[in-house]
């Protein structure tokens, strides 16, 4: 059996050992005692091999050493890159970060709900702002696939959201191998209306002639992908592949977390206000892949992210027609071994 393989097998079974005991904690006590442990593991050297390039797929002119990546959310202030990326993902996404420092919604506004194998979030994009950030990720060693996702302050007018995405991809773009834009969070008020036709329209065009200048200016392109709902109908996911294709992005992340409770209705706290991921998500993101798959043609890829559970949910995410996964609420259902799993299912060709 290959090493990376018994270090899955090993992180899952410890995992499985100590969850009921993290479970029993306050969900955002747990998430900051988890990271700070992976970063303690880390620096004694207790995590597990790097991954095989021999999973190693182009996307976007990048090389990404397997398929399997990071969701934003987990790391919002790129704090833990290097003992996340230990573990063995293809890529890390960090943040969602801000161009200023703000503290989010009101605790408590993390909720965990384990029948259903799902999270409730209303977090708000907490984050230390972007200039905190950039110097964790200038401290970090990894020097694999970065993503860095970029947001708007909640006291900022959506009027005026473009400024403060101009100003986060100004920011960030020197340290990022790509920069996703979120306008899905239903964290923050009035972001999803972003992605109607004329917003994003707008946003889109200020957004490509940004990176032009910034690649000229670095003397390198770093791509851009957009981050969407999976509450969207198809004729609106219909009218965002078309603008995503008319202004040449180069990714759409499909997708971030659900306003609908039909899957979860009668369980405790699932009334309460945020954003729903995990397994009652795990059909509607792959569904909306599917769609922008059908209708993107192939222009331009989709990383799939949304309720993967199994290495079976991102084989489906890739049938549907996604080039690279991501995940996040598997992780704390699942733990570490999760990723060596999807790793080992995407290494098998799609019959």
């Amino acid at each position: 059996m290959p090493s990376t393989e018994r270090s899955g097998q090993r992180n899952g079974i410890l995992y499985r050992l100590a969850r009921p005991l993290l479970f029993s904690l306050d969900a955002e006590t747990v998430h900051h005692l988890t990271l700070s442990g992976l970063q303690l593991a880390y620096r004694l050297g207790l995590h597990g091999n790097p991954p095989s390039q021999n999973q190693a797929v182009e996307v976007m002119g990048l090389r990404f050493p397997n398929a399997v990546g990071l969701a934003a959310g987990l790391d919002k202030n790129g704090a833990y890159i290097d003992a996340l990326a230990a573990l063995g993902f293809g890529f890390i996404e960090i943040g969602t970060v801000t161009p200023r420092p703000q503290p989010g919604n009101p605790q408590p506004r993390l909720f965990r709900l384990p029948k259903a194998q799902a999270i409730i979030n209303r977090m708000g994009f907490n984050n230390l702002g972007v200039a905190a950030l950039l110097k964790n990720v200038q401290a970090a060693r990894y020097r694999g696939i970065l993503g860095i996702n970029i947001g708007k302050n909640a006291d900022t007018p959506i009027e005026r959201a473009a400024d403060d995405y101009l100003s986060g991809l100004e920011a960030v773009y020197p340290y990022a191998s790509y920069v996703a834009i979120n306008i899905s969070s239903p964290n923050t008020r009035n972001l999803r209306a972003l992605q109607s036709a004329d917003a994003l329209d707008h946003l889109l065009q200020q957004l490509k002639t940004a990176q032009i200048r910034l690649a000229d200016q670095h003397g390198r392109y770093v791509p851009i992908a957009i981050k969407i709902a999976p509450d969207l109908s198809a004729e609106e996911l219909q009218s965002i592949a078309t603008l995503l294709k008319q202004h040449h992005i180069d990714a759409v992340i499909a997708t971030n977390t659900t306003l609908r409770r039909e899957a979860v209705t009668g369980l405790p706290h699932a009334d309460e206000v945020g954003g729903l991921s995990g397994a009652p998500l795990t059909a509607a993101s792959t569904a909306v892949i599917h769609q922008l798959s059908t209708a993107l043609a192939g222009e331009l890829p989709i990383i799939g992210a949304g309720g993967i559970m199994s290495g079976k949910d991102a084989l489906d995410k890739r049938a549907a027609g996604a080039s690279l996964v991501q995940l996040y609420t598997g992780l704390i259902y699942r733990g570490p071994a999760l990723i060596g799993e999807c790793i080992r299912t995407l290494d098998r060709p799609l019959h």
